[in-house]
């Protein structure tokens, strides 16, 4: 694909519709009895979500050959941020009324704030970084070391939304064995290009990294 412009705008419209809804939802007071509640679970979701889907892009590409979709992995990654930063503001601004100190306080006080806040903090330096111009001035190699954050904050992700439910853990099992399957999927490449001896011959290794936001990988 030469120009995926039109098609990264598409994919970018689609992410921003569950975002309208629920605004028009509650505009229209219908978020349910507790919609500050109903706004963080769907924000947390969606990041989720999305930054599940832009770890799945380079397993879906080299499995069935579109190239195409690397395209889209930078753009899949920003909005698994976005919908990060606004599940956070609406938990400060909303559910705490902006009481910083008792957001710090509560923080402090649950395991399960503390993994999520790192993951999103996690996920703050891959979308600094997600520029082209910032590929070019780290470095490929340094680059993609850093983007290597993108597995632990989805993990970490996962376990804050497991211990934030509680009692009903179907989804939170859901998001861990999507995650699951494709750590595995990367161990196993990252092993097969160990064990594959190099074009001279002489055995040597590869090396191979996770990332969610380039285009290029």
């Amino acid at each position: 694909m030469k120009d995926a412009r039109f098609p990264k705008f598409v994919v970018a419209l689609n992410a921003m519709v569950p975002l309208a809804l629920l605004a028009w939802d509650g505009y229209r007071l219908q978020l349910g009895a507790n919609p500050t509640e109903f706004a963080l679970h769907t924000t947390g979701m969606l990041a989720l979500i999305f930054l599940t889907l832009s770890l799945a892009v380079t397993p879906l590409r080299k499995v069935t050959g579109y190239n195409f979709l690397s395209h889209f992995r930078r753009l899949l990654g920003l909005c698994a941020f976005f919908y990060g930063c606004l599940h956070l503001f609406i938990y400060v601004v909303w559910d705490q009324s902006f009481e910083l100190v008792r957001v710090l306080s509560e923080i402090l006080s649950h395991t399960f704030l503390q993994l999520g806040l790192i993951a999103l903090l996690m996920m703050a330096p891959l979308a600094a970084t997600s520029t082209n111009a910032m590929i070019k001035k780290m470095g490929a190699k340094r680059w993609k070391a850093l983007h290597m954050l993108a597995y632990p904050a989805a993990i970490l992700g996962v376990i804050h939304y497991w211990m934030e439910v509680k009692a009903d853990t179907r989804l939170p099992k859901g998001f861990a064995i999507a995650l699951a399957i494709l750590l595995g999927y990367r161990l196993v490449k990252k092993g097969q290009s160990m064990l594959r001896p190099p074009a001279g011959g002489s055995q040597g290794g590869g090396r191979g990294f996770p990332v969610v936001t380039n285009s290029g990988q």
